[in-house]
């Protein structure tokens, strides 16, 4: 084992030594070395002649935790690194360019709407529109000037609520390149300043865009005076995109688009719109183009061929506003459609509104007034209004009879104003009823007591029952939305056992089953079903959808497709019995409850219809029928809301329209 061992140097050497350090006073010329302990030096010496060393004392764990943190730093970064390359990377870019480069979305031309004969409908007018572009907007006291500037130039603009536009975007993001809409239909004196002071503004466009303008028809009623008629309930309107819209519609749209809001322009908006094009441009320090790179130009909007008939239109709204003028009454419905093909002539529901005020921008004032007023002049009423049908559903409870062999075309019940069962007395409209009838002239005169024994049955004999009344009401189409082309149909409703027990709690009794075969209870239609099941026994058992457009064009009025005329559902009512239930209708007007109707110069078939609605209030006033007779051209469905006997309100209304279209408009 080797041994070591530690001694002191402490020896003298000579100055000239350069390795000696000394500490100490010269002495008879030499220097007398004094050693300080806390200086002396250990020296080690191995007893086997082993050289000095000289030994590390770093510890080796430190460097391995060095290492660690030097590697995950290097994955931050890298990682980093890699997140604003690849993940965020074309942000980035896009927002670099975005700095010289942009690419702007060019607005197509809307399509146009035409009626049947090619008569626009609408037209495209220019629109002044400011928007701001966020990343260019200055800010501080430059930006207060600005909008304060803008404030004074434009009307009704509020200069906070623009700030707090302003304050909601994310500078330098990607939103901040978004248009930021502040007002539209910017008056030409205004548009003008803007014009020539915004040159300078940074992130202040001033734009030149197209808006809706629809027209308006009327029939002069002297030489100074015009009524003029409005479509808006059949067009609708487009207005600004808002928030929700935009979320939808992702990338299609800008939010300073418009966008079709009700009617025709919202159920085609796809056709009418068009595509969008690019231009990409450079831009100055103000965000202002200052050349066109390169364009890809938009593609204009399809247009549309109506099959309304503004001649029709006009006509029936100027009548159906007389007769509500003397009755002092406001709302009501009239429809007129094609019953071969589901094409829809004219569709009137009062009151209207006008559409334009929507277009241009309604005030908020405007609208608290529209949606205030009780008559709801916004409301669809032949779409969207439900109603008890009263008696205009007889018909179809006659073809299930016949259909289901529950009655044949000769038998007859007695009428002595109504039948008891219990209690309970369910009445006819004509008090001491109508006698031996059978089931034309059920129809003709509307008896109640015939429909209460094929319906639901009396005494020995058996009578449809409600789930077959249910099943030919559905046939007829009821009960569902008919496919029209506007938004907001509603479905109707026909009541079951089911629902009623579900709902009320209640099971289903016979007096239900008497309600529905007459067209009461908990039934309801829309005045366009009615018109649509009336449009089965005109063309002899066809139901068809309704539609109001006919062709589309493309923007240079080229074809490019036409709505396929296909029915719903065919021969589901045997042709004979289809023939037994139209004669009752026809016998409606030679000697049934709208005999006034003879005075057409046209063999009309028909049915009127009393609806009770409420114990407080008159009853709707229904006629739904067709002409002519032998060859139909039309169907004519009326309902007058409060109206009272549908004989003496809403048949005098058809009589007249069809006096007019069967005389005047045919020589014409």
């Amino acid at each position: 084992m080797l041994k070591h061992k530690y001694i002191k140097s402490n020896r003298s050497r000579k100055t000239d030594d350069p390795f000696f350090i000394q500490n100490g006073r010269f002495k008879d010329g030499r220097i007398d070395t004094v050693y300080r302990s806390d200086w002396s030096e250990d020296v080690y010496i191995s007893e086997v002649g082993q050289k000095e060393k000289m030994r590390s004392s770093f510890n080796k764990t430190r460097l391995i935790f060095f290492k660690i943190a030097l590697v995950f730093f290097l994955m931050v970064l890298l990682s980093k690194t890699a997140w604003l390359q690849i993940v965020k990377g074309e942000e980035y870019l896009s927002m670099a360019e975005g700095n010289r480069i942009r690419i702007e979305r060019l607005e197509p031309k809307r399509g146009v709407i035409y009626d049947r004969n090619l008569r626009p409908l609408v037209r495209n007018k220019a629109n002044f529109l400011l928007y701001f572009v966020p990343i260019d907007l200055p800010e501080g006291d430059e930006l207060d000037k600005i909008l304060d500037r803008i404030c004074t130039v434009v009307e009704g603009i509020d200069k906070e609520e623009m700030l707090t536009k302003i304050g909601k975007v994310e500078r330098y993001s990607l939103e901040s390149y978004v248009p930021l809409f502040v007002a539209d239909n910017i008056s030409y004196d205004s548009a003008m300043k803007l014009y020539l002071e915004s040159s300078t503004w940074p992130g202040v466009v001033l734009d030149n865009r197209t808006n809706r303008e629809y027209l308006s028809f009327g029939i002069k009623e002297n030489e100074e005076t015009a009524k003029f008629h409005s479509l808006s309930h059949i067009i609708g309107y487009t207005g600004k995109i808002n928030d929700k819209e935009l979320k939808a519609f992702g990338d299609e749209y800008l939010p300073i688009d418009y966008i079709g809001k009700m009617g025709i322009e919202y159920f085609w908006e796809n056709e009418l719109k068009g595509i969008g094009g690019k231009k990409q441009i450079e831009v100055d320090a103000l965000g202002k183009e200052k050349k066109i790179i390169g364009q890809k130009l938009a593609e204009d909007g399809n247009n549309l061929v109506l099959s309304l008939d503004t001649v029709q239109q006009v006509k029936l709204e100027e009548i159906v506003l007389k007769h509500l003028e003397k009755l002092g009454l406001t709302r009501a419905v009239g429809l007129v459609i094609n019953p071969q093909n589901g094409e829809i002539l004219a569709m009137t529901s009062l009151p209207t509104y006008d559409n334009n005020m929507f277009a241009r921008g309604i005030k908020q004032k405007e609208y608290d007034l529209l949606i205030s007023e009780q008559d709801r002049p916004l409301f669809n009423r032949a779409v969207s209004g439900e109603y008890p049908s009263g008696s205009t559903f007889k018909p179809i409870v006659a073809a299930a009879a016949l259909e289901e062999k529950v009655v044949s075309e000769n038998t007859t019940f007695l009428s002595t104003g109504g039948i008891s069962i219990g209690q309970w007395f369910f009445p006819d409209w004509r008090s001491g009823g109508h006698g031996r009838t059978n089931l034309r002239s059920a129809i003709a005169n509307s008896v109640n007591t015939y429909f209460y024994y094929i319906g639901g049955g009396y005494n020995d004999f058996v009578g449809l029952g409600v789930d077959r009344i249910v099943e030919y009401a559905k046939l007829f189409g009821l009960g569902s939305q008919t496919g029209i082309d506007l938004a907001g149909e509603r479905s109707g409703f026909v009541p079951t056992r089911a629902w009623k027990e579900e709902v009320k709690g209640e099971r289903w009794y016979i007096g239900d089953t008497y309600h529905i075969a007459i067209g009461q209870g908990d039934l309801i239609v829309t005045p366009l079903q009615v018109a649509m099941f009336t449009g089965v026994f005109a063309n002899g058992g066809s139901l068809y959808r309704p539609h109001f457009v006919k062709t589309i064009l493309s923007s240079e009025d080229e074809p490019i497709a036409e709505t396929e005329i296909v029915p719903i559902r065919e021969n589901f009512i045997d042709a004979y019995n289809m023939h037994v239930v139209r004669e009752g209708m026809r016998d409606t007007v030679r000697f049934g409850s709208a005999r006034s109707m003879q005075v057409v110069p046209s063999e009309v078939a028909g049915k009127t219809g009393t609806a009770q609605w409420s114990s407080k209030k008159d009853h709707h006033a229904w006629f739904t029928g067709f002409a002519p007779f032998d060859n139909p051209e039309l169907v004519i469905t009326i309902l007058v809301e409060e109206g009272g006997e549908g004989s003496s309100v809403a048949v005098p209304i058809a009589r007249e329209y069809l006096q007019w279209y069967f005389g005047e408009y045919k020589k014409e």
